[in-house]
């Protein structure tokens, strides 16, 4: 196996010299670096990035956690995250998924084993993973969740505006019995989407009844059983806004289920857009809530941080990325 200092060797260099020109250091002459380049491209040299680990000071590696993979993170929710962090973390980099639930402790995470991590943080359980993160000078990046830390970059959509703009497509369509299948409780998610959902029908002057918020799972099962239980009341909604696509696709199935059709004798939308929304059979209406770009901007801003100095200080930002109402075939209008 080629090493730094048969390069160094063959070029008449010093093996530091070597590595500074392997790693593009500026304070390497063009003309020396050149040479170096073309000698390790000739002896097909691959980094050793143990040893390179040790001497930078790097892991090369950037840990992508979620609260939890198991529960409450639907499988489309999952890939669109790692999707979008992934499109971004180049092949210098090792990337790591897990998900907080997981950790017996936080010993394992430390400096030498994560440059950076990026966090997509669906509840305030997290919290105490945050403050450890700061407190070992992690730098971290967090997704999907407003954390009131202006110390740290935070970037989400915001679901309660979302929630608050479909449940408003419902009620200029004639409906006024308009209920909700939540998520996940105590998911920060859950709380801004019902808010959003009581924001719209207070706006518009509709009771806000106790018997139209039922607690679903952010799975398919919990959103056919949601609708089940909806369907059962003396007065059964007209519309139901569940509060994620695989809920409203499990929704949908219960309405097929009980010889309902779909939007003629309910309406049902959901939230996230996921790929499988457009192919519904009718096609659901949903809000756009685009996760893989927020990934994505989340690896971006990873890697820039990452580019400053070691333990430099990083301002924190918060960025918001927009949703957006997607009308497709679920709903019908009552007028």
């Amino acid at each position: 196996m080629v090493t730094i200092k048969d390069i160094a060797k063959l070029a008449n260099v010093s093996h530091t010299t070597v590595s500074r020109a392997l790693n593009d250091s500026s304070l390497i002459k063009p003309k020396t670096k050149k040479k170096i380049l073309e000698i390790a491209s000739q002896l097909n040299y691959t980094p050793n990035y143990n040893a390179k680990s040790l001497v930078m000071q790097k892991s090369y590696t950037i840990g992508l956690f979620l609260t939890s993979i198991t529960n409450g993170t639907s499988s489309s929710f999952f890939v669109e995250t790692v999707k979008g962090v992934n499109s971004i973390i180049n092949q210098d980099y090792n990337l790591y998924v897990r998900g907080i639930e997981d950790l017996e402790d936080y010993t394992m995470i430390h400096q030498q084993r994560f440059d950076g991590i990026i966090l997509m943080s669906q509840s305030d359980v997290d919290d105490d993973f945050i403050g450890y993160l700061k407190e070992k000078k992690i730098p971290c990046v967090v997704l999907g969740r407003d954390i009131g830390d202006s110390s740290i970059t935070n970037i989400l959509s915001n679901d309660r505006e979302g929630s608050a703009q479909i449940v408003k497509h419902l009620i200029e369509n004639g409906h006024r019995n308009i209920a909700i299948i939540e998520g996940i409780k105590g998911f920060k998610s859950t709380m801004k989407r019902r808010e959003g959902y009581i924001n719209a029908l207070i706006e518009h002057h509709i009771p806000v009844k106790d018997e139209y918020i039922v607690q679903g799972n952010y799975d398919m099962e919990s959103g056919y059983r949601g609708l089940e239980k909806l369907l059962a009341l003396d007065h059964p909604p007209t519309a139901i806004f569940c509060s994620n696509d695989d809920m409203a696709i499990g929704a949908l199935n219960a309405a097929f289920a009980k010889g309902l059709v779909v939007p003629n004798d309910i309406s049902i939308v959901g939230f996230d857009d996921i790929e499988f929304a457009r192919y519904t059979n009718p096609s659901l209406t949903t809000v756009k809530r685009p996760i893989e770009k927020i990934s994505s901007l989340g690896a971006q801003r990873i890697l820039k941080m990452l580019e400053k100095e070691k333990n430099k200080e990083v301002a924190g930002e918060k960025i918001y990325v927009e949703t957006e109402l997607v009308i497709r075939g679920s709903v019908s209008s009552l007028g």
